[in-house]
Order: C-alpha cells, then structure tokens, then sequence
C-alpha cells in the first residue's frame, strides 16, 4: 500500500480510533436469535430476533453483505459481496480468501451498498458508525440488525449466521473443531511455557498499546489457552471498549513477562524504538530473547473464529514445544 509519510504516520492512530469506534458500537438488546422455521434450513424463509425485532430472512440469500463480519461468513464457506475496508486497508488474515472480493468502506455509504446489489445486509446493532440509517439499508435488501449480545460474542456471530444461511450443522462443527484446537493447544502450552507469563504489545507507528486479558486477542491468550498475565497486565483490568491508550517505553519498563508477543508490521518504527530502548531491553522477555514479532497484527486486533485460530497458530509457533 502506498502512502505519504505523513499519512503513514496518522494511519495506525485512524484504524485504533475506529476499531474502538466499532467495538464501542454496542446498543442494549440482549435477544437470542430464535428461528421459526420448522427446518431451519436455507431453503425456506427464517424468522429470527433482531435488534430490530423479528426479522424475516428471505430464502436462499446468496449474495451476502456482513461489513467487518466477513469472519463468519468466510468460516461457514460464504463469500460476501464485499469486504470491509478503511481506503486500502482490509483484514489482511481473511485475504486468502476474500483477495478477489472488492472493499466496502468502513461506514458502509448507502450508494456502494446498493452497487453490490446484495440481497441480504448484515449489520451491528448499533448504526452508529454507519453513514445510512436502518431504513436506508432496508429499502436495498433486507436488513438483518445483530443484537448486541452476537455482536460481542463471535461463537453466537457462528451460530446467527448459521441459522440465516441454513447451515445450523455447519456451525456446531466448526464450534466444535475450535474447542478441540483449542484443548489440544492449552495442553501444548501448559508444556511449553508452565507457570511462566506472557503479553501482547501492539506497535503502530511509535506508540505502543498493552493488551488487557479481554483485549481482542488477548482473550484467547488468557481464557482460552490458560497463559499466565503477568502483573502489570492484571493491573489494567477489563478493556474499556471506548477507548484504549497508548504506554509510554518507560512504563513498560515495569512489564514482566516471561513472554512479549510484539504485534508491528515489518519495519514499523516501534520495533526498532524498543530495540534501542535500554528500558526496553532490561525487561525479562527481551534480556531472555523471549519477544516474539508478528509481522501481521490483523488476527490478533479482531474477534471471530478464524482470528482465534489463527492466533493459536501464531502462539504455538512461536512459544510452543
């Protein structure tokens, strides 16, 4: 991608404000999605709960709209219409499979909308961050809002989607696949690393964010895997999900993790501020050459079932025995 520098340098600081944007996007229907139709299958129409209230599914939608929810639908073996993007920037970990599937910008303009001419429109249940109202979405395919409680959560994302495109079966394997990754994972990982602690540094740009336990990732790091936080992240608690600062080097001085998973592209000035750092490299992960790059953050600043395994992957091939 190609950009000027001082493009380049705000760049980081645009995608953190709106993922938090989207994170934060959150309204306050807690409905289950509750299907009506006797089969529950794609070949009949599917009356489930929205954030709207009931929402009929139309039959045997195929070309499907779901902006920053492509996760899902890539999971379940759906190609949308197009992918979420911010200008040139797209989820980089579902490219394999979402290469040739034009973007969507980020706040979903109604006119591109309606270019892809879905006959289905998936969105979160907060419309904040869209340009187009409900109505406006509406009046271009049916619209199917997610209440909060899938919004958060991306096995209930699996489930949802599974029951819209009839492939309810499809869901529970892959739930199931993900829960036996993830035991055979956290077996590895109590081998590997035992007591000892880790943490996720994302750099962008040069500023640097501490992951919280429920910080994207994080949550599979900690939750899931069953990895050790060290003191300081148990100090920052829960995420706030409207907001997320940045630590200063020298407060990272005070981080001792056996472990640093340093999420920065290759060759983003923070790797090598942390390299010249001699506060940085007094810390147990760097002294113990312990701090682990990844090259791609994408997985790892996202929530879904591919994010998640793919940030398995990342943890095994880097720490595990």
């Amino acid at each position: 991608m190609k950009m000027n520098v001082n493009f380049r340098r705000l760049f980081p600081t645009i995608i953190i404000g709106l993922l938090v944007l989207i994170i934060a996007a959150c309204g306050n229907n807690d409905s289950s999605p509750e299907t009506e139709n006797e089969e529950g299958t794609g070949n009949k129409e599917v009356t489930l709960d929205s954030a709207m209230g009931e929402v009929t599914i139309p039959a045997n939608a195929e070309k499907i709209l779901a902006p920053y929810h492509e996760d899902a639908l890539v999971a379940l073996g759906v190609t949308p219409v197009a992918k979420w993007a911010i200008g040139q920037s797209v989820q980089n970990y579902l490219e394999e499979d979402l290469k040739d599937v034009p973007p969507i910008e980020w706040n979903v303009p109604v006119e591109q909308a309606l270019s892809h001419e879905p006959d289905l429109i998936i969105l979160q249940n907060n419309m904040d961050s869209y340009e187009g109202s409900f109505e406006d979405y509406n009046k271009i395919a049916p619209t199917y809002l997610m209440t909060e409680e899938t919004v958060k959560d991306w096995r209930k994302q699996i489930e949802t989607f599974g029951t819209i495109l009839g492939k309810e079966e499809e869901a529970k394997k892959l739930l199931s696949d993900y829960e036996a990754k993830v035991e055979e994972a956290r077996s590895q990982l109590e081998e590997a690393l035992g007591d000892e602690t880790a943490a996720v540094i994302w750099a962008a740009g040069n500023q640097f964010y501490l992951f919280e336990q429920d910080r994207h990732s994080a949550e599979v790091l900690y939750s899931e895997l069953g990895v050790k936080q060290p003191a300081l992240v148990q100090e920052l608690g829960a995420a706030d999900a409207a907001s997320w600062n940045p630590i200063s080097v020298e407060k990272l001085s005070e981080l001792d993790a056996d472990h640093v998973f340093l999420l920065a592209l290759e060759g983003e000035q923070g790797i090598q501020t942390l390299e010249d750092s001699a506060v940085w490299q007094s810390t147990p992960a760097a002294k113990n050459g312990n701090v682990h790059i990844i090259n791609d953050p994408s997985n790892w600043t996202n929530k879904g079932l591919i994010a998640s395994q793919k940030t398995i992957e990342d943890v095994l091939n880097a720490v595990g025995k």
